[in-house]
């Protein structure tokens, strides 16, 4: 059941846990007096996606209308002057 934390520790860090639990599917059982109490897990199973799934998801988003034609402009402009990022992004 993952990882095994303490009621304190879940307190302190509660918004975090949240997020870990709902973005990256991670599950902690809580403990109070080194006895498990409760579990946190998702509400629901991450939803897997296949990288050929892409093209038609992207399809649904909505359209950017008339901020499309500078919006590839302006991300690669923010990629090329963000710190930290190599040159040519592997994903670019």
């Amino acid at each position: 059941m993952g990882k095994t934390i303490s009621a304190t520790e879940a307190a302190r860090h509660f918004s975090d846990l949240l997020n870990k639990v709902g973005f990256r599917g991670d599950r902690y059982t809580i403990a109070r007096g080194g006895k498990a109490i409760a579990h946190l897990t998702p509400a629901t199973s991450p939803v897997m996606r296949r990288l050929g799934e892409l093209p038609d998801l992207l399809k649904k988003l909505p359209s950017l209308g008339k901020d499309a034609v500078p919006f590839p402009r302006e991300v690669s402009k923010g990629i090329r002057k963000a710190p930290g990022l190599p040159r040519k992004a592997p994903w670019a």
